[in-house]
């Protein structure tokens, strides 16, 4: 789905919808309150968020998953394969593996880390540890408790924040930002500060750390400089694409926005294609959108990398150190 217009507002839509989310939001409460099933011998990292959709989670259980590595970690990523068919626990190997399987994220992730998808959060975990982490990064699950959590990071839309601040479906939340904030060791803004989530976060948990990123164009992307592109996503808020595509440089031609997750069949592919060439233009896309493409759809098509860069590295440096100190980690082995 695309982000409803109605949940960055308090307006009669979301309103009319409020008993709905009243249910919602008991429903999340009694089960985010439940023991977990399972307490892993590794630490597990949970990465979520408090909204429905796209806040940056993926990229940053990326950016921990290199800095981990660098002090000589194995972590893998459990993911819950949104988007996917196989309930697993299964290892994702991205030369076997489609989106349509394993879900578009856990695809990415499988670029750079061991990554296991299971619906199973706790079975998932079990996977990992069996096949040989030493420590769990979880895309997503800030609101499930099936595995003992020695690090949670709540992630935040900077553009965003939370929205009309109501819950699903009257608004964005998953659950109360201050019950949520309770639950978290850390906050991650992701992005320009422009919803004031800083404030709110500060506001509702004091003492929470908070960190602050962005994302920057890897530098395979600079090539788009002075291109002229379509550019295409079907991620939870497409603008922030776009707006990364003109920031490099390129000519934004056409900005096409699609739901997210949405799947692209070779004939959406070639209609996006055939808008590019009357354009005169190439057509690009999300790393995330790429992997839900068919194989030879990739042919005709340019992916945007970007990458997280960390305004206080020394900050999640201090963040990381602690569990592994905890978990009686040397820093480097």
């Amino acid at each position: 789905m695309r982000t409803p217009d109605a949940w960055s507002r308090k307006g009669a839509v979301s309103t009319m919808l409020l008993p709905a989310s009243w249910l919602y939001g008991l429903a999340t409460a009694l089960r985010a309150g439940r023991a977990p099933r399972y307490v892993p011998p590794v630490p597990a990292v949970c990465v979520g968020n408090l909204t429905a959709g796209g806040a940056g989670k993926t990229p940053v259980v990326l950016s921990l998953a290199r800095l981990l590595t660098d002090r000589g970690r194995r972590p893998f990523a459990v993911s819950r394969g949104y988007g996917g068919r196989l309930t697993g626990p299964v290892r994702v190997d991205p030369a076997l593996h489609t989106a349509r399987e394993v879900g578009d994220e856990p695809l990415l992730l499988a670029g750079t880390l061991p990554t296991v998808v299971a619906r199973d959060r706790a079975a998932g975990a079990r996977a990992a540890v069996d096949a040989g982490a030493d420590i769990l990064l979880f895309d997503d699950g800030h609101q499930n408790p099936a595995v003992a959590k020695a690090l949670s990071l709540v992630v935040v839309d900077g553009g965003f924040g939370f929205g009309n601040g109501r819950l699903i479906p009257s608004g964005p939340l998953r659950e109360p930002v201050g019950r949520g904030l309770a639950r978290a060791d850390a906050v991650v803004v992701v992005g320009t500060d422009t919803a004031g989530a800083a404030h709110r976060c500060r506001r509702e948990a004091a003492a929470l750390p908070l960190l602050e990123a962005r994302f920057v164009p890897a530098e395979e992307a600079l090539a788009l400089q002075g291109r002229r592109v379509v550019a295409f996503a079907g991620i939870g808020r497409p603008d922030k694409f776009f707006e990364t595509v003109t920031e490099i440089g390129a000519d934004l031609a056409e900005a096409m926005a699609y739901p997210d997750h949405h799947p692209f069949p070779e004939t959406e592919i070639m209609f996006i294609c055939e808008v590019a060439q009357e354009r005169g233009a190439i057509p690009v896309c999300t790393e995330k959108d790429y992997m839900r493409l068919p194989p030879d759809a990739r042919l005709m098509v340019t992916p945007v990398p970007v990458t997280l860069e960390w305004r206080d590295p020394d900050a999640l440096d201090r963040l990381l150190e602690s569990v592994l100190e905890e978990w009686g980690f040397d820093r480097a082995q």
